[in-house]
């Protein structure tokens, strides 16, 4: 599985980097199917100190792709969020495969 970065208004991180590339090729591993994962990682001016820095997964795989969004306070729980969120809908697909 092939990951690519993008920061909007963010300085790299390459820590932040290894994290998600740790839980996405975890991700890849369970389901082989996924082919590219686009990780955008951003930040937002809000009042709340709870949200603002924001991380966007989008995976790549056979059929419509899937799509990930999560605001928190620091980004490796918007990270977590977003991925846990993408392997429900991944959980979802691969049980709809199997019925046909």
């Amino acid at each position: 599985m092939q990951i690519i970065f993008e920061y909007h208004d963010v300085d790299t991180s390459n820590a932040l980097e290894a994290f998600a590339k740790e839980k996405l090729e975890k991700l890849g591993e369970k389901y082989d199917m996924i082919i590219r994962a686009d990780v955008f990682i951003k930040t937002e001016n809000t009042t709340s100190d709870e949200i603002g820095k924001i991380c966007n997964i989008r995976l790549s795989l056979p059929g419509p792709r899937l799509f990930a969004e999560a605001s928190h306070d620091d980004f490796r729980n918007a990270v977590s969020e977003s991925i846990n969120e993408l392997e429900r809908q991944l959980r979802k697909r691969k049980e709809k495969m199997k019925t046909y």
